[in-house]
This record gives structure tokens, C-alpha cells and sequence, in this order.
């Protein structure tokens, strides 16, 4: 059995977690064809390296954090979470595993763990969203209790159709 790690992010994981997020994007870009470019509109990648840049700042603890699963020393997976303006609400952001570590619970032990840190950060609701398309992450969203939700921000209404919004009580 693979030796899986769930840790808060240090600022040497900077690389790490920067390669992460663009594999993520990339992954968004492929599932989203024939649709509307949601990501180009979300993430265009100049605004997607200075948010990756950010992603300490925005993430920062005590009201944030970034965790990473790691297997045999190397990092392939991460999460996030941050506060919305929404009293006692968190959204979880950018989980990602990467391909090589798909399938032996890094992705679940990922959003479990986040799910505690939140929790005892004082969050009583975490949100999230994804694509319609990304399937596999909807499902474990699903199997963890995730239920859908109305969006909480807003959304183009040409996009609208293609994202699915989950919340969880903490």
C-alpha cells in the first residue's frame, strides 16, 4: 500500500502546488470543449499566474489554508479553502490529484481533511463549484455529502447550464 500524507502547504511547496493548478486548468480546458470557455473567462492565463502567485495571501491562515497530499515524497494532490463573505461559509477550491495517484484516495482523504481544518477554523458551511463535466469529482463530492446548492456568486448565464454548485454543513 502507498504511503499517503495530508499536510498543510509550506512555502517551499510553491512549485508544487503552481504545477498543480495549471495541470488543474489544463484539465478544465479539456473537459470543457464544444462548450463555452468558461476558463477562459475565469482563469485567462495571465490572471491565472498572478492568482497562483496569490494563492498564499488568499489562502493564509488562521481564516485559510492550503493542504497537499503527498505519496512516497512527492506531492499529488492539493486543496484549498478561504472565507466568503457569507458568515461561517468556506469554499473549497482547486482540488486536484494529479493522474499517477488517481485511485487511492488521495482526492477523498484531500476534502476530508480540508473539511476538518474548516471545521475547526470555526466554518459551519463549505460551497463549492465545478464543471458538469467533471464527473469523477462530482461523484466523490456526492459520496462525501456534498449536496447541490444555489450558485453563490454570479455566473454568466451562458455557464450557468454547465456548473454545479454543492454545499456541506461543517
Amino acid at each position: 500500500m502507498t504511503d499517503l500524507t495530508i499536510r498543510p502547504a509550506a512555502p517551499s511547496d510553491m512549485d508544487d502546488i503552481a504545477r498543480l493548478c495549471w495541470a488543474y486548468r489544463a484539465l478544465l480546458i479539456e473537459r470543457e470543449a464544444g462548450l463555452p470557455p468558461m476558463t477562459a473567462k475565469f482563469y485567462p492565463e495571465d490572471t491565472y499566474r498572478a492568482l497562483i502567485d496569490d494563492l498564499p495571501r488568499i489562502h493564509a491562515r488562521p481564516r485559510g489554508d492550503i493542504l497537499l497530499a503527498e505519496m512516497e515524497g512527492t506531492v499529488v494532490g492539493c486543496a484549498m479553502y478561504y472565507p466568503l463573505a457569507l458568515d461561517g461559509v468556506t469554499e473549497i477550491k482547486r482540488v486536484y490529484v494529479d493522474p499517477s495517484a488517481r485511485g487511492t484516495g488521495a482526492g477523498r482523504k484531500l476534502i476530508e481533511t480540508t473539511m476538518a481544518h474548516a471545521r475547526a477554523d470555526g466554518y459551519t458551511r463549505m460551497v463549492l463549484d465545478t464543471m458538469e463535466r467533471l464527473t469523477e469529482a462530482i461523484a466523490l463530492y456526492e459520496r462525501l455529502g456534498f449536496k447541490p446548492c444555489d450558485p453563490y456568486y454570479d455566473v454568466p448565464p451562458a455557464f450557468l447550464p454547465h456548473l454545479r454548485y454543492y454545499e456541506h454543513p461543517l
